[in-house]
């Protein structure tokens, strides 16, 4: 059997992004640090290093959460505070771990996290079952359209491995799940500190006949995520060497947002409307046949057409929304309130521009799930839905059908900091 590693099967193998979220102590940063060490993804020092620190602590086990605590604040206080990126792979997989704060005060900071995510980890005590925090973290994994959401009932071990507690915080969260937005959600009872069901199959459990959560992370299909129908191509740069090499050399560089991009199709560029046929599809190691999400490649045109950032390219019968007044739902998170009437800038796709928030729809509990139409001051950490005119016209989806051109980033003018994420309705 031969075992030489093989660069290009690494770098062509499928990426998983995945963001876990939980209440306070739930055990996040125990299972992700289960998860890089029963999948050998830690070197010998970063283990002794953690069992130092553990002794140190007068702990008689080995605390796997401290090897993703990163912050001096998070390993004193025993919290996750930040969001802090850890990646790992296997035979079949690599991953990107979001570990995002189970805090009310930080659900910017979960919405960071979940931003490009293919699926969310929830974890919940199985000592405690669903909490209000547990609601709100499935509503934000419902509203930014993450595909996959696993619930991890942890702690097994404290409630001696019972079916009973597990079936029960099930049937719990059904009545609640009917009300969100996700197309695939599992559930998966755990011990992240004992390892029971995280790599390995659990003794514990005969009872649970499902897959284990690692084998679930390296299974779940991810390909159709992505929006293969609608051909979206946000132009990001206008690459001219203007070299003898490559005299006449025009091409658009970006990601591709959506849909299938073949040489030879037929395209129209927005704003202008002007048609033309793909030449070809470069990348940094050759041409291609052709380019789907989330690729980043350069089109070039049989045409001199004036294309600039900030451009589209897309199909002549198949073209985005087009317009200035558009709703969004905003996630706010700046300690200054959103100010009504007020001017930002606006980040779409490539294409950077300025608007002025209308009106305040109506402010979302993210407890309850409750419009509330009377509050209009919209602070940090909260979500509501609003109206916004843009000074140009934006090229868009709505969100649910495409989460790279539904989405919009709010920034305050006058020191360049982002103050709010939006999804358009």
């Amino acid at each position: 059997m031969d075992n030489t590693f093989n660069q290009d099967d690494y770098i062509n193998m499928e990426l998983l992004r995945f963001t876990t979220a939980g209440s306070v102590d739930d055990g996040k940063s125990t299972l992700i640090g289960r998860l890089l060490y029963d999948t050998k993804s830690i070197f010998q020092d970063q283990y002794d290093s953690v069992k130092e620190a553990s002794e140190k602590r007068g702990e008689d086990y080995v605390n796997l959460a401290l090897l993703t605590d990163g912050l001096r604040a998070e390993r004193e206080q025993g919290i996750t505070i930040d969001v802090a990126y850890r990646y790992f792979s296997t035979p079949r997989r690599k991953f990107i771990i979001a570990d995002t704060p189970g805090h009310i005060q930080y659900t910017r900071n979960m919405v960071t996290g979940a931003s490009t995510a293919n699926l969310a980890l929830i974890l919940v005590d199985a000592r405690k079952g669903i909490l209000e925090q547990t609601r709100r973290h499935a509503f934000i994994a419902s509203l930014l359209k993450i595909p996959h959401v696993v619930f991890c009932i942890n702690k097994m071990d404290l409630v001696d491995y019972s079916k009973e507690v597990y079936d029960n915080i099930l049937s719990d969260f059904k009545e609640f799940s009917s009300k969100l937005e996700v197309q695939d959600i599992r559930f998966v009872p755990v011990s992240a500190l004992k390892g029971d069901n995280i790599v390995n199959r659990s003794e514990n459990m005969t009872w649970y006949e499902g897959p284990t959560l690692l084998y679930l992370l390296e299974t779940i299909h991810i390909a159709s995520d992505h929006d293969l129908v609608n051909c979206r191509f946000p132009v990001q740069y206008v690459i001219r060497p203007f070299s003898d090499e490559y005299h006449d050399y025009r091409g658009y560089a970006g990601k591709i947002a959506g849909g299938i991009f073949k040489p030879g199709d037929k395209v129209m560029a927005l704003p202008s409307g002007f048609t033309s046929k793909i030449k070809k599809i470069d990348t940094y190691d050759g041409e291609l046949n052709e380019a789907f999400p989330p690729q980043s490649v350069t089109i070039l045109l049989e045409d001199e057409i004036d294309i600039s950032r900030g451009d589209m390219i897309v199909r002549e019968n198949n073209v985005p929304q087009i317009g200035q007044d558009i709703e969004i739902m905003l996630v706010w998170m700046h300690d200054r309130p959103l100010q009504i009437g007020g001017k930002y800038a606006i980040r779409h796709t490539s294409k950077d521009l300025r608007c002025m928030v209308k009106e305040v729809k109506y402010k979302v509990d993210i407890n309850t799930l409750h419009r509330n139409l009377e509050d209009k001051n919209i602070g940090l950490n909260e979500i509501a839905r609003i109206s916004i005119r843009t000074t140009q016209p934006l090229f868009f989806d709505r969100y649910k059908h495409n989460r790279n051109t539904g989405s919009v980033i709010l920034i305050d003018e006058s020191n360049n900091v982002t103050v709010g994420a939006g999804m358009i309705m």
